[in-house]
């Protein structure tokens, strides 16, 4: 796939273009994130002053949100050429990481859109010869009426995905990455040469100065202050929960960049095979979670 054909896809797909985020949204939790809600923030230390003008600056710089602020309610859009671009860098760490067979750790806060791309991603990385952690994590989180759940970290093929019960979890919070990290320091076993993640298991990982690249959407700035305060190395702006099916082009055009041909032409959604272990896991850990909203 050429680099406009790829653009056009984005655009078709509402991963990219005018997509179904609102605006709406994205200014509410451009004033979260402003204000420092632990729920918008990530994990990130945001050292920066990011007023919401600041952020809204970022925002359509970074990502291509409408950067009038007297424009407030209806569609808003992510620039396809920025998602291009920053695939792109986010492939040369990939090519990076797998020419030293490092040591990755993967994460996705979305199993309902970016599982698919985090799969075909570890896939690749495993048979480039890299390894993929598997720490342990349980932890206790509060939900928004004040009762508390256990929850559970799950490995999917090398990937790392909240559950509770037999429920997969969608969630923002730092508190899942900064646990998994931690069982590695316990265990004796260094952090990951790189993680590739999103929302607060991307932030936290890079917070705590792990090399980290991921994906955000256009109401989920934090990760995009963390790029710009260099806490995280690449974050690439799209729609974060579109068909899963949607994602697959691009998935294979980001592992080609990073592989060439043959680690692309697994990419999609019904691609999920991999063979071998996802890695040892260190001995569990429990901690507290953070009431943080998913």
């Amino acid at each position: 796939m050429t680099r406009d054909e790829l653009i056009q896809h984005l655009i078709e797909s509402r991963i990219a273009g005018p997509v179904a985020t609102s605006r709406e949204n994205n200014l509410a939790n451009f004033r979260l994130m402003a204000k420092r809600d632990p729920g918008y923030t990530f994990g990130l230390p945001l050292r920066g002053d990011w007023t919401f003008d600041d952020v809204l600056a970022l925002m359509a710089a970074r990502c291509g949100v409408a950067p009038d602020p007297l424009y407030d309610a209806g569609d808003d859009t992510i620039d396809a050429a920025l998602t291009l671009e920053r695939l792109e860098a986010m492939a040369s760490r990939l090519r990076e990481v797998a020419a030293r067979k490092g040591r990755v750790l993967i994460a996705t806060g979305h199993p309902t859109g970016l599982l698919v791309v985090h799969l075909e991603i570890a896939r690749a990385l495993r048979a480039a010869g890299c390894v993929l952690l598997a720490p342990n994590a349980v932890w206790q989180d509060v939900d928004r009426a004040g009762k508390p759940h256990e929850r559970h970290i799950r490995h999917l093929l090398g990937v790392a995905v909240a559950s509770q019960g037999a429920n997969l979890l969608h969630t923002h919070s730092p508190a899942p990455m900064r646990i998994m990290l931690d069982a590695l320091a316990s265990s004796g076993e260094q952090l990951p040469d790189l993680v590739v993640a999103d929302h607060g298991y991307a932030g936290a990982a890079g917070a705590a100065g792990v090399p980290t690249v991921g994906f955000a959407d256009s109401n989920d700035p934090a990760l995009f202050a963390g790029e710009a305060e260099g806490d995280v190395d690449v974050c690439v702006p799209l729609d974060d929960n579109v068909a899963p099916q949607l994602y697959a082009p691009m998935t294979g055009y980001l592992l080609e960049q990073a592989f060439g041909n043959s680690a692309s032409s697994g990419a999609g959604p019904n691609s999920f095979g991999a063979s071998g272990s996802a890695g040892t896991a260190p001995a569990g850990v429990v901690g507290r979670g953070l009431g943080i909203p998913r």
